[in-house]
């Protein structure tokens, strides 16, 4: 079994110029002709706070949303330390020479100064990048839990326009929430280090039930061993576990990116755990929830952003948060208030 994606037709678009408050439809249209220029344009359009670059980034995921849908999506996460960067240029590498384009949404920590990302994926996989059949956008995650950037979703739709059959989505992994990132893909791999531990240590029991596949990576040298040791405990684990799934028993697989072994049994699980689900109806049942989830987050985030914005509030948020710093009032009580300054404004 294969994806199925459209595939840019080769002819190369003028990405519209940004300063001229860019045309959305041309935008879009320039995207889904495969020009790498207007999808990173598009990208920075979406992850932008400004009012002005949000409209026209409306437009155009309106536009494209219709010709998106098509890709594998897989979420990749693990610990520091455990390779995901290496794994993933190798995984990338092998999708290429079985035909896929590949798009790598690699979401690194954000630097408290900055606010920019700090690892710089681009420098970590300096193979993948260098082919044009991939394409690798670092984000900051700016705080977001799970690592994943405020708007990976919205890249993911637009990557999938631009003819990306495959989208990864690489999460910093440092342990806050991977449900996050579990929510927008179809097949999410957890990958370990040999000599994790006994059959829960080093990684989290929750975490555990929301994996397709756990790999074991580093399986090779004197590391062999250990990983193959590592792969048993673990697999002893999940058979005390519920799976997510009826039609599914996740594996736990071994690789080695410096050999290259272990990579293309990945992918055949990914494709094999895409039939599976496809064939009960489950794949389609979890996109759909994805998506109504998507919508109530996006909700949730512009409520908060107009409760900031409602002048009642900004005029006692600054004396309120002094009081709750200086124990003069309770968190609850002035939480409280600020709703009750919200709704006051509303109802005039």
């Amino acid at each position: 079994m294969t994806a199925k994606s459209g595939r840019p037709s080769g002819r190369k678009a003028a990405a519209p110029d940004a300063r001229s408050g860019s045309d959305a439809s041309a935008l879009a249209e320039a995207l889904r002709a495969g020009d790498r220029r207007s999808l990173a344009r598009a990208i920075t359009l979406v992850e932008s706070t400004r009012a002005d670059h949000q409209t026209q980034a409306r437009e155009v995921l309106e536009a494209i949303v219709p010709h998106s849908g098509d890709a594998v999506r897989v979420g990749i996460t693990g610990p520091p330390g455990v390779g995901k960067s290496t794994f993933i240029e190798a995984f990338g590498l092998a999708l290429l020479e079985r035909g896929h384009k590949l798009a790598v949404l690699a979401v690194d920590p954000s630097s408290p100064v900055s606010g920019g990302s700090i690892l710089g994926d681009k420098t970590r996989m300096e193979r993948l990048a260098a082919d044009a059949r991939a394409f690798i956008r670092p984000s900051p995650s700016s705080g977001s839990l799970g690592g994943v950037a405020h708007r990976t979703r919205e890249a993911m739709l637009l990557c999938e326009a631009a003819g990306f059959d495959v989208v990864l989505v690489e999460t910093v992994g440092i342990g806050q929430s991977e449900i996050s990132v579990r929510a927008m893909v179809d097949f999410f791999a957890v990958l370990l280090q040999p000599g994790a531990g006994d059959a829960l240590q080093g990684i989290k029991k929750g975490v555990l039930e929301l994996a397709d596949a756990l790999v074991v990576t580093k399986a090779d040298g004197d590391q062999a061993a250990i990983a193959e040791r590592t792969r048993v405990e673990h697999e002893g684990a999940l058979g005390l576990l519920r799976p997510a799934s009826t039609a599914w028993t996740t594996p736990v697989l071994t690789t080695s990116a410096v050999q290259g072994t272990g990579i293309a049994e990945v992918w055949e699980a990914i494709l094999a755990h895409r039939e599976a689900l496809t064939e009960t109806g489950e794949r389609d049942a979890r996109r759909r929830k994805q998506a109504r989830e998507w919508m109530w987050s996006l909700v949730d985030e512009g409520v908060q952003r107009a409760f900031r914005e409602d002048e009642n509030v900004a005029a006692r948020l600054a004396t309120l948060e002094d009081e709750v710093e200086t124990s003069k009032t309770t968190p609850a009580a002035a939480a409280r208030r600020l709703l009750d300054a919200y709704l006051s404004s509303r109802s005039r």
